[in-house]
């Protein structure tokens, strides 16, 4: 095989120095990009007394981020395809510089918004750089590069954490931003130098009402997912937004069915190892995603409540830092195992380490080295998950399509991590115990949130075994890696469709 696969070095173009220097610098795109969302977390607390703002309203800098970031991230995706993905990942990357920017000069809550919106809009950095890893790496490479790139994202929201912690608790909160920015500054100049322009592109038309109406359907749906607790499940601003959705993304998806270059491809995001590898990632975002809700609370609860550890935001930042230095160690396994057995089981043994993980939480949170041990497994499988999806999207689409495709995969993932805070605060709202005068979330209502992401993990095993039997996703990929268009793209389409 190695054999076979050795003119696609040659084909892509770059020696393995090359290449080695082209997948570290994506890598480091691919990590700034959560780092950055992860930077607010820490002074959310502290937010109303710096903006001069309510806590209601200042939340809107989360939420800003999250919507700005699921309507980014298939249209960048789609722009990548048509236009050259180098060329629209400096221009996210720039996006983000922009918006940390704004954000460092902001003393008041609508610049605050703006740059957090802005930031959001970087948010296809990680599936652009996928993308351009198909286009230009030997496919030798491919598997592992693929999966370390996923697995950036895991690790960039895991160190940011701690970092934030530390830099908030010592220096002016701007500095985040500050750091942000210039660490955005970094990966512009290192992928203009090192990262070549992908001569893989279809051109075209850009399907500019395709664009609106999905952005339209999803801000609905996501505003009534994130802020159907604060303004009432059954409220008719929740149900409205709602109902908006639903309409809007069915009428969105007739026109995309009858438009000759849609935003998205629907047929192709029907056929079978698409359509359960998207599916599973909504369940893998909302796996990942409990936990991030849970293990803060638990280490920063009283310990007089008897579960709660009484640790800070820094402690917390440093159980959790782990998780991420695990997924980015079990990128190469997850290539070696995608690579001998399959990306479809590389995924469902994800999925059951995921699952094992939330398992172990249930008997084991009483001790930061249990929650250490449950980060880190969970990390794992999330490690073997990540490094596989690349595989099977990539596997069953046209090279034309890899970075569209790439794209509504992650925006799949943080659907998922949507209903996962959803889920999570109504359980946790409801399963509450007395703390003096205060209401607090209760030992077993964090059980019931562990035990639902467990759930979900073994929802996404149920849904990566309907699969297609494994064949030879990486000489597919491969192919379509080092001859775009014609016969390879026609060979990939046809064996995806079989």
């Amino acid at each position: 095989m190695s054999d076979a696969l050795a003119p696609s070095a040659e084909a892509g173009g770059s020696a393995p120095p090359k290449s080695n220097a082209v997948v570290a610098v994506l890598a480091l795109a691919g990590i700034v990009v959560p780092l950055m969302q992860t930077l607010v977390i820490p002074i959310i607390p502290e937010l109303p007394k710096y903006l001069h703002a309510s806590a209601s309203n200042t939340i809107w800098a989360v939420t800003a981020t999250l919507l700005a970031a699921a309507v980014a991230t298939p249209v960048v995706g789609r722009l990548g395809d048509m236009f050259g993905k180098h060329r629209m990942l400096l221009v996210s990357i720039v996006l983000l510089v922009t918006g940390s920017v704004v954000c460092a000069l902001s003393d008041s809550l609508v610049p605050m918004i703006a740059g957090r919106t802005l930031q959001g809009l970087a948010a296809a950095v990680v599936p652009l750089g996928i993308s351009i890893m198909r286009d230009e790496l030997p496919a030798e490479r491919l598997a592992g590069s693929t999966a370390l790139m996923g697995a950036s994202l895991g690790v960039g929201g895991a160190l940011g954490l701690p970092a934030a912690a530390l830099i908030a608790d010592r220096f002016d909160w701007h500095m985040l931003f500050w750091i942000s920015a210039a660490l955005g500054v970094v990966a512009f100049v290192l992928v203009l130098v090192v990262v070549p322009e992908s001569k893989v592109r279809t051109g075209g038309r850009f399907d500019l009402i395709g664009s609106l109406g999905m952005a339209a359907g999803l801000v609905s749906l996501l505003l009534a997912v994130s802020k159907g607790a604060d303004w009432g499940w059954t409220s008719a601003t929740t149900l409205g937004l709602l109902a908006t959705a639903v309409i809007v993304l069915l009428v969105w998806g007739w026109f995309e069915l009858r438009t000759a270059q849609p935003l998205v491809d629907l047929r192709t995001t029907a056929r079978r190892q698409v359509l359960f590898t998207n599916l599973a990632s909504v369940a893998f975002g909302f796996s990942m995603f409990a936990l991030s809700l849970v293990l803060p609370q638990l280490l920063q609860l009283p310990k007089a409540t008897g579960y709660g550890l009484g640790r800070s935001m820094l402690t917390v930042g440093l159980v959790m830092a782990p998780m991420g230095l695990v997924m980015m160690a079990m990128a190469p396994l997850s290539a070696v195992i995608s690579k001998t057995k399959g990306p479809k089981t590389t995924l469902m043994l994800g999925a059951l380490i995921v699952a094992a993980g939330y398992g172990l939480n249930i008997v084991l949170m009483s001790q930061i080295w249990h929650l250490v041990l449950v980060s880190c497994v969970i990390g794992a499988g999330i490690g073997f998950a990540y490094g596989a999806m690349p595989s099977l999207i990539m596997g069953a689409v046209p090279t034309s399509e890899s970075a569209a495709a790439n794209s509504l995969n992650t925006l799949m993932r943080s659907i998922g991590t949507s209903i996962a805070s959803a889920v999570a605060g109504v359980v946790l709202a409801q399963m509450t115990t007395t703390f003096g005068t205060t209401a607090l979330p209760s030992e077993n209502g964090f059980k019931v949130v562990m035990a639902i992401g467990a759930g979900a993990a073994l929802l996404a095993f149920a849904l990566a075994s309907c699969l297609p039997r494994h064949r030879a996703d990486a000489a597919h990929t491969a192919s379509a890696a080092t001859e775009p268009g014609g016969q390879a793209e026609t060979a990939e389409v046809s064996t995806a469709k079989a």
